[in-house]
């Protein structure tokens, strides 16, 4: 920007001819001197003034090309955005602060359908998404969505992303069964090899009914260990089905009374006859279950079979069964005096078909587990070589 040139007007000079006072002519001089000084530092300033605007019209004109630079960048970037956006296979919706559509995508229009600006989320959301039984999971038409919505700091509004998991169900869906039907391979497997044995013992029992010259007493004796093994084999068939549907529960509601009334009855005959002293010990307070009677009764005498077998050949031997509340969660315990176990045999104690046992089939305590689970608890087992065994089956059991 350039200035003006300003020019002072100089004094009025005397006219030629006249006469000047002396007085005067000092008047006149020192204001010619004013006026030359005056003129001097007005040029020295206009001058100055003119370099500075220069100065500023430098900068001004960098100051525009650093915004028009900035300005191209954030359009290419917000274009690059624009399209980043477009091609994302996961849907983006972004919302208001009071819920209203703002912007979305393709992927979004393509799993919620007709999604307009300015629409309301809430409406949209109670119209497609249908919740699935996994939290954060949804069923939008004929895919499977998992929602996330984030919250914006900044202007108070959200982005909810939406994730295309249905390929992910699908293959979660197959390793599942696969899984299963290597499980039912692996138990179908080790079934046959349980049944091979008592098998083999029965028909080798059966060959030798067959025997004509065989006495009246040796044929009552074979025909009992016959029928004895097919029992075996019998008994590990309903082992297998009990543990195939473990997962089964009843609506039957009974107090931890009633359970322990029933399993004394059955239990108590079995403990004197072998000799063992049985002590039952109810803390529950009159708890009240809701569940299968049935299958916790089968899995409590499971685990206190176990605790027979245990206390086989120890002097002072006892078996205690007992229940407490630890706030909502009731604790049934059984405890013996026997030998107790490793961690190693601890570990693979709830295996199917593991036993330490040459007679048993290795499901007791895996139908034991499987009931518990079903009731939504768990079983647990505390052991010691020197000091026996505690098994510890834990309920949820809700305030009456």
């Amino acid at each position: 920007m350039v200035l003006p040139s300003v020019t002072p007007k100089p004094p009025t000079a005397p006219v030629p001819g006249a006469q000047v006072a002396p007085e005067e002519a000092l008047r006149l001089a020192e204001a010619f001197r004013i006026f030359s000084q005056a003129s001097e530092e007005l040029s020295g300033a206009y001058s100055k003034l003119q370099s500075h605007v220069e100065q500023l019209s430098d900068e001004l004109a960098a100051a525009n090309g650093a915004l028009r630079q900035q300005y191209q960048e954030k359009a290419a970037l917000t274009e690059r955005l624009s399209l980043l956006l477009d091609a994302l296979p996961a849907g983006v919706v972004v919302l208001d602060d009071a819920g209203s559509v703002v912007q979305f995508n393709p992927a979004a229009s393509n799993f919620l359908g007709d999604v307009k600006v300015g629409a309301d989320w809430a409406a949209i959301y109670a119209k497609t998404l249908v919740p699935d039984a996994t939290p954060g999971e949804f069923l939008g038409g004929e895919r499977h969505l998992a929602v996330d919505v984030t919250p914006l700091d900044s202007t108070g509004g959200r982005i909810v992303l939406l994730h295309d998991i249905t390929e992910a169900q699908l293959l979660k869906t197959q390793a599942e069964r696969n899984q299963r039907l290597a499980a039912m391979g692996e138990m179908a497997a080790q079934l046959a090899h349980q049944l091979r044995t008592p098998l083999a013992a029965a028909l080798l029992y059966a060959g030798n009914l067959q025997n004509a010259e065989l006495a009246a007493d040796n044929r009552a004796a074979i025909a009992e260990k016959t029928v004895a093994r097919l029992k075996h084999i019998e008994h590990l068939i309903q082992d297998m089905l009990l543990f195939a549907r473990g997962e089964a529960l009843g609506r039957e509601r009974f107090t931890v009374t009633d359970l322990f009334v029933e399993l004394t009855q059955n239990f108590e005959p079995l403990a004197q006859n072998n000799g063992v002293r049985f002590i039952v010990t109810d803390k529950s307070a009159g708890t009240w279950l809701t569940g299968k009677r049935k299958s916790l009764v089968s899995a409590l005498t499971s685990l206190l079979e176990n605790a027979l077998q245990s206390v086989e050949g120890q002097e002072d031997r006892c078996i205690e069964i007992s229940a407490r509340r630890e706030e909502s969660t009731l604790l049934l315990a059984v405890k013996d005096n026997g030998r107790g176990m490793d961690n190693a045999t601890a570990a693979r104690l709830f295996e199917p078909f593991y036993t330490t046992r040459s007679d048993g089939t290795g499901l007791g305590l895996a139908i034991a587990r499987g009931v518990a689970r079903a009731h939504g608890g768990g079983i647990e087992v505390i052991s010691n070589p020197s000091a026996g065994a505690e098994f510890i089956l834990s309920l949820p059991c809700p305030k009456n």
